[in-house]
């Protein structure tokens, strides 16, 4: 089984856990409580700009826990938006206001409603340290994992806003 945090898009071979009962959602949830699911559950596990919706005094229970649920072989593709980059759009000079709101709105969230606050500005450095701390082996970046049309891909600037790691 692969597993689809945050998903809403049907896809062979995935089950989708989100916060909200929408329409092909397998499974009501949040990332910070995975118990429902036992231990060496997913060959793989994905999930875009979820993370970082995940509090401070958490993230590392939270990684462990997805750790717990993943098998020994499997691979965690984790985006998050990369704070290094936002912090660079949004102290560029040339900027205008609607960019530096938006490049802000990137790093707190949209705040549209009660899941849409990010609780921690994620870049390499954070997410490798935290990876392993949590138990996974090592971590590799790439530009892409063309497996779900989602923010992971997203270049508002012409440039990706993300990073997006797979871990094992």
């Amino acid at each position: 089984m692969k597993l689809h945090i945050g998903g809403v898009t049907i896809k062979e071979g995935w089950k989708i856990l989100n916060i909200s009962e929408k329409p092909g959602v397998d499974f009501v949830g949040d990332i910070s409580d995975l118990s429902m699911f036992e231990e060496d559950s997913f060959s793989e596990i994905y999930a875009s700009h979820v993370f970082e919706h995940v509090t401070q005094a958490s993230a590392l229970d939270t990684l462990k826990g997805i750790r717990r649920i993943l098998k020994p072989s499997g691979k965690f593709y984790v985006s998050v938006p990369d704070l290094d980059t936002l912090c660079h759009t949004f102290i560029d000079p040339n900027a205008s206001f609607e960019v530096k709101f938006h490049v802000m709105r990137m790093m707190f969230g949209g705040q549209t409603d009660p899941h849409d606050f990010h609780f921690f500005g994620w870049n390499k450095q954070f997410l490798y340290e935290y990876l392993i701390a949590a138990g996974f082996t090592d971590a590799q970046q790439v530009e892409t994992f063309g497996l779900f049309n989602d923010t992971s891909d997203y270049k508002p600037y012409g440039y990706g806003i993300s990073l997006n790691v797979i871990a094992w």
